[in-house]
Parts: structure tokens; sequence; C-alpha cells
């Protein structure tokens, strides 16, 4: 495959968004348009990249990021996809080829772009197109009746009524030969119904130059829909999810309904991997063999080894969990916390910044932060380690097979040190001896005659 340029037109306003936010920058699969667009490009090992961006200005460079890799260049005046291009002409080379890219058509594959151009070179011009059941509001390729080579293509607003017929349309995805590229661009005019200078209108310069023209087409025609409105958007979504979803059961992956099912970054996953309904997954998330995620819960950026289930309702977010755990339902694990084999976090527990080594239980209803917990723990429902004191925070260590009683708090920092029982509800503010049992209450008394206290019922 020759070497590339990439050209991306992302300077539309998207008016139909009806948002403030650029068309460009809305969010699919929890990353803009635009980075999709950019990651395929990516995918192909270009020269360079050249951004061609005006609507929404510094917020999309902002967004996107400026990396080394993309070229920016304005287009103050929005004229049309011809003089779109030809602001990116300075940043080309003048000889290789130049595929145009959209920045809100963000769901074609690498695949369906090599191929594309393959079918291209330094002296003719590939196009990208697809067939259409209901081909309305499409460019038309028009073809010559005798050789089926491409001779134009006509915008819809412009097709006579037998051209309106054709079923083959323009994606507007095509790679140009550069060489040719400064003279069509040049030759443009804005002599049709909008006013624009139209890239489309190239195709029949290169017919009369004698520069001949290869069609390709994707596998799916969901790659090349646009992005115009919220609800295209919204169907967008879904159809990427459903591709997710389809290439994991290829897999092996167990879905209850893979209509519900989201990934917002990448997932990977091992043998007999089992999902239930509701669940999210952002950012890189590695599920090992066996796991079972079960309903509603949300994983970002989460590995998971071997065996272990994640209960109804549970939120896990920058964590990695050892072998054959059990986390929920309704747990929350916050970033930086390890959790060894065969650990147990039952319902209603937060764990943050904590490393909970082998066989450990917190089961019930307890805040575990900022921790080194050792082997064998159990740990009592409504046990909290107080690790902040509103300006500093300390860590609590609780070493090899130690019994917390329930409702029991421990003020960082200190230490609960190996084979150490706590009594229930005690509050342990110094470090405790090995393999005895501390606990601080205060005497148990009765008040007589002592009344509850009643509303006022007039």
């Amino acid at each position: 495959m020759l070497q590339i340029d990439v050209v991306v037109l992302a300077a539309g306003m998207g008016k139909r968004m009806r948002s403030t936010l650029p068309k460009v920058l809305h969010p699919l699969a929890g990353k803009p348009i635009l980075s999709h667009v950019l990651d395929t490009a990516r995918a192909l090992s270009p020269a360079k990249i050249c951004v061609i961006y005006g609507h929404g200005g510094e917020l999309v460079r902002q967004t996107v990021g400026n990396d080394p890799d993309l070229i920016w260049v304005k287009q103050a005046q929005q004229l049309g996809t011809g003089h779109a291009v030809k602001q990116a002409l300075p940043c080309l080379r003048k000889n290789g080829i130049t595929l145009v890219l959209f920045g809100d058509v963000p769901l074609v594959k690498s695949n369906t772009l090599k191929s594309l151009v393959d079918k291209a070179c330094e002296d003719n011009l590939a196009l990208l197109t697809v067939e259409l059941n209901n081909p309305a509001g499409y460019g038309r390729i028009i073809r010559d009746p005798q050789t089926n080579r491409v001779q134009a293509i006509v915008e819809e607003r412009d097709a006579l009524p037998s051209q309106k017929r054709i079923h083959e349309i323009n994606t507007g995805i095509m790679v140009l030969p550069n060489m040719y590229l400064e003279s069509w661009l040049d030759r443009l005019s804005n002599a049709n119904t909008q006013g624009e200078y139209y890239l489309t209108d190239i195709i029949a310069m290169a017919v009369n130059d004698g520069v001949r023209i290869e069609t390709s087409s994707p596998a799916s025609d969901w790659e090349v829909v646009g992005v115009n409105d919220k609800i295209q958007l919204s169907d967008l979504e879904r159809t990427h999810q459903q591709d997710v979803a389809r290439k994991l059961m290829e897999q092996g992956v167990t879905f209850a309904d893979p209509a519900r099912f989201d990934v917002r970054g990448q997932l990977v996953c091992g043998n007999n991997v089992e999902i239930d309904v509701n669940c999210i997954f952002e950012g890189n998330v590695r599920l090992g063999d066996n796991v079972k995620i079960s309903a509603n819960c949300i994983l970002r950026n989460v590995a998971i080894s071997d065996g272990s289930i994640v209960h109804p309702f549970s939120m896990i977010e920058d964590t990695e969990i050892g072998e054959n755990c059990r986390v929920g339902p309704y747990a929350r694990i916050r970033p930086g916390t390890q959790l060894a084999d065969a650990v147990h976090v039952g319902n209603f527990v937060e764990i943050k910044n904590s490393h909970i080594a082998s066989g450990s239980k917190v089961n019930h209803l307890s805040y575990i932060g900022d921790t080194e917990m050792g082997r064998r723990v159990n740990i009592g429902a409504g046990t909290i380690t107080c690790n902040y004191d509103g300006a500093f925070k300390y860590q609590t260590i609780i070493e090899d097979d130690v019994f917390i009683g329930s409702d029991s708090q421990l003020i960082a920092p200190v230490t609960v040190t190996k084979g150490s029982t706590i009594g229930a509800g005690s509050t342990i503010t110094r470090d405790t001896p090995e393999g005895q049992l501390t606990l601080s209450r205060i005497k148990q008394i009765s008040i007589a005659n002592w009344k509850r206290p009643e509303k006022n019922k007039d």
C-alpha cells in the first residue's frame, strides 16, 4: 500500500444537532466522533493527517488533542468540500495520494479504507461507493453505460429525475492523486444551487484528463453513515455497540441481551465470560476466563482475573481484582484498589486506594480507605477506617488473621497487629497487641423513668 496523506473535513457547524457543542465533538461510545475518525486514519500509518476545522475553533483542537501527528488547518468560511480540501494543499506532498475523510462519519473501518487505498495509485483516483435501497439525499454515481466506468457524481439537488433513480451513491470518501489535486481544485466552480465548491466535481475533471477512476465498497452500509442530528447519533451508537457485541460473541462471550450493553473504550474477554444486562465498560477493561458480570454494573479501567464474579449494581474503577473473588451487590471499588485472590467484598461496601490480600472478607456496609489489609481478615458490618482528618489522609494497616467486630472505627494512622480481635462497637486509636482482644466501650447504663420526647399534638 502506498504511503498516504489524510485530510479530515471537520469544519461543519452541525446546526441540526441543536447544540452549542461542535458536531464532531459529540460523543459516540465514550469519545468524540472526530476521535473515531482520527483513530481509524492512524491505523493506515499515513505520512500526515491534516484536520480542517472551523466551527468550534480551538475547542475542537483542545478536546481532540494537539498530537504531533496532526496538522490543523482552519477553514474560516465554509464554502464547500472542495474549498475545504484546498485549504490543506500547502500541507500535502506534491506526489503520492491523499485520502479524504469526514469528521462526522465515525464508523468506517480501517479494512474498508485499506481496500480503497489499494485501488488507488499516483495516477488514478478511487471512490468509496455503496448501493442503497433508498438513496435519497446522496450524490449519485454516474457511470458510462458501455464501459461501466465512473463519469461523474451528481448531487441530488442538481440531479435529473432519471439520475435520482440510481441507487449507487457517493460516500464522499475518496483517494486522490496529489499530482493532479492542485489543478483540479483551482478549476472548481460554485455555479450550483448551493453556491459551494463541490469536491465531487473533480470526478468529471479526472475523466476529462484521462485519469482512471476505481471504486470500492464497505462490507456494511452503516460504515459510511454520517451524523447530522441527535437521532442519527443515537442510531449509530446502537449500531456500534451491536457490532462490538457481535464480535465478542464470536469470541465466546455470553450476553443476556447484547442490545443492552455498552463499551466506551476497549473490552478484552477470556473464555466463558458472561455479561448480564445494562453493563457499561469504560476505558480499558480486561476480563479473565469464567468471569461473570451481573446486571447493572459499571467497570472503568478494570482488570478481573479468572473465576471472579461481580454481583449486580456494582461500580468498579481503576482496580485490579484477582482470581475467584466475589464483589457486590451494590459495591463501590474506587481507584487504586487491588484485591488478591478469593477476596469477598459484599453489599454496600466502599473500598478506596487499598490492597486486600487473599482470603479476606469485607461483606457488609463498610468503608475501607487507604488500607493495607493482610490475609484471612474478617471485617464486620459497619466498620470504618477513618483515614481523613479534614486536611491529611493516613494509612491503616490490618495484618493477617485479624477479626474486626461490627460497627468499629479504626482511626488512622493505626496498625491492627496479626491475629488481633477487635470487639464490636470499638473505636481503635492505638496499635493493638498481637493475638489479643481489644475493645473500647463505656459502661452500659439504663435510666429509670425516662420518657421519649413527643410532638405537640395541638
